[in-house]
């Protein structure tokens, strides 16, 4: 999904961009368990969409395979056998997720990227672009949700959306991004450059949440489901590996408490996978970890009551 330019990366915009809609105007119609996501437990991007798919009970209605960690020649490959929390290709049985890709054009020359959600009736991907996912599964979905609270959640209401649009903005390119343009640098410049933005954007969270229960205010928003994969994985995993060792989550007085919050709200802890996290991001590089050493630590306790809640009572 990067490219290198003069020491700087910069991220590849996903390829397949069709929508599925509950009328099936846009020649995809929502269906209970026609559509599939691929997904992999490190990945961040892919989290998101794990997240809203709990969040909205949808883990019925659009089933999911889950590749390992660690990536091969050919990429995302499917390996329960040997990576617990890994799943099998319950769709096609391929053994790597390019397969799906080149299922639906032999001539795909792009990245192999996840997440990806594919239609199991047309036998093509619809979407991988997590975002977008991510907004499907929020309003397209509702007539298949488990439970009518579940559908009566709405992470992009109409009165915010300005707002969480205007959130999405600098926290995708500066924190999301951020870590990535930092960890992946190969020039002191635009990794000191990532950096600074990087840590900008993070006292900018930290004032934001002094007075909100979340970001966009007492309503929780698509702007804090992207963030949090982020901030879930940055102490485990972006402070050693990726170099952004200025703060740590746990330094920040509102934003660490805000992310006990979101993980211990259903659909995010449980859409956490730790072993993953951390077995993937240091599995073994030629550039940031030629030994392949998976660090120990550190010890977090994301169950430490937040009293964000209690704060923030009306």
């Amino acid at each position: 999904m990067m490219a290198k330019v003069a020491g700087e990366f910069k991220r590849v915009a996903s390829t397949f961009r069709n929508w599925v809609t509950e009328d099936g105007s846009s020649g995809f119609k929502v269906e209970a368990g026609r559509y599939h996501l691929y997904v992999a437990y490190n990945c961040p991007w892919a989290h998101r969409t794990l997240v809203v798919r709990k969040l909205k009970g949808l883990d019925e209605a659009v089933t999911c395979s889950v590749a390992a960690y660690r990536r091969d020649e050919r990429g995302w490959k499917f390996d329960p056998a040997s990576c617990p929390g890994s799943t099998e290709d319950t769709v096609h049985g391929f053994s790597h997720v390019r397969d799906v890709y080149l299922q639906c054009d032999p001539e795909y020359s792009g990245r192999f990227t996840v997440p990806v959600l594919y239609d199991k009736v047309q036998k093509t991907i619809v979407n991988n672009e997590s975002s977008e996912i991510i907004r499907m599964f929020n309003t397209e979905f509702n007539a298949f949700c488990k439970s009518p609270e579940q559908a009566a959640i709405d992470l992009y209401p109409e009165p915010l959306r300005a707002e969480v649009d205007a959130l999405n903005e600098w926290i995708y390119p500066n924190i999301n991004n951020g870590v990535y343009r930092a960890g992946f640098a190969t020039k002191q410049e635009p990794y000191d450059v990532a950096v600074r933005e990087l840590f900008a954007a993070l006292d900018r969270v930290e004032a934001i949440l002094a007075g909100k229960r979340y970001l966009a205010g007492d309503q929780l928003t698509e702007a804090d489901v992207r963030l949090y994969t982020t901030l879930v994985r940055f102490d485990k995993v972006y402070v050693g590996t990726f170099k952004c060792n200025k703060k740590c989550i746990r330094d920040y007085p509102n934003i660490w408490p805000y992310l006990r919050d979101l993980y211990q709200t259903p659909g995010f802890g449980e859409t956490t996978n730790f072993t993953h996290i951390e077995n993937g991001y240091q599995g073994k590089s030629p550039d940031r970890n030629p030994h392949g050493i998976v660090a120990i630590g550190p010890d977090i306790n994301f169950n430490e009551p937040h009293n964000r809640a209690t704060k923030f009572s009306s």
